[in-house]
């Protein structure tokens, strides 16, 4: 475990360490593009597998949507490019639960090579939708219940400053 790492009670759930690493993939060919690097649209899509693979381990994904009728739809997503990669590299998702309410999850990504260097970072907030009514609505009381548990272990883990920032240039 590294440093940056905390621990829950129950070993067995992966949600009980932060951040959440179970997420890998390996830089297909199909996401490089003329340049020989990994294009931009394969970084979301990363990020997108990473944050459902989290949302998943929480019990809010596909399985989440057939028992209550409710989803989560993504509303925003910033993502900041920090270091090109390449066909065959490997990336690890280090996902936080930075935040959540009665009707929102909040999640910070950091994609990392083998090496544990950056590469790239995604911010995305969700909403908790009512299918049938066609509404945004509270979580049902045993998934705010499992946010607030696993909320409080992701608590400890320090913040990127970046956070909440979007797009920033300087202005001429």
């Amino acid at each position: 475990m590294t440093r940056d790492e905390t621990t829950a009670a129950d070993p067995d759930d992966a949600t009980a360490v932060a951040p959440y690493t179970a997420y890998q993939t390996t830089v297909r060919s199909e996401w490089i593009d003329y340049n020989g690097h990994m294009n931009d649209a394969a970084y979301a899509q990363v990020l997108t597998d990473a944050n459902e693979c989290f949302l998943d381990a929480l019990g809010l994904s596909a399985s989440y949507r057939e028992a209550t009728g409710c989803g989560l739809y993504t509303v925003e997503t910033h993502i900041r490019f920090v270091r090109e990669v390449s066909r065959s590299d490997v990336l690890t998702a280090r996902t936080i639960l930075v935040d959540h309410d009665a009707k929102r999850v909040r999640l910070h990504t950091l994609l990392v090579d083998a090496t544990g260097a950056a590469v790239a970072t995604g911010e995305s907030l969700y909403l908790n939708v009512d299918q049938g009514a066609d509404k945004v609505s509270p979580f049902p009381e045993d998934r705010s219940a499992r946010l607030a548990q696993v909320q409080r272990v992701h608590d400890v883990v320090e913040r990127p400053s970046h956070l909440g920032a979007g797009v920033g240039a300087p202005r001429r």
